[in-house]
């Protein structure tokens, strides 16, 4: 399931709308994209219930099962996304 870059257009509008102010794709999505079955997503600005209510939206906008999960606070696992993944936002 490799993202299209109108996929990724998609994403990063709606997310901006939610207040994000970076976002980052990693994980299958990047490493092996005709492998992947799910889009995973790093976020920075959408705080609480907002980001489950992002993560609702852009499964539905994309048809698609969707990880989003906040950048902050920093952790190992989000330097290793900031490392690996590919920014978008």
């Amino acid at each position: 399931m490799p993202i299209t870059q109108s996929q990724i257009e998609k994403i990063v509008s709606l997310a901006k709308s939610y207040g994000a102010t970076r976002l980052i794709l990693f994980g299958s999505i990047i490493e092996t994209p005709t492998q992947a079955r799910d889009i995973d997503i790093a976020c920075d600005g959408v705080a609480g219930w907002k980001l489950y209510e992002l993560a609702a939206r852009l499964e539905e906008e994309l048809h698609a099962p969707l990880d989003l999960v906040p950048l902050s606070p920093p952790s190992r696992f989000t330097k290793h996304i900031e490392s690996k993944g590919r920014i978008i936002l």
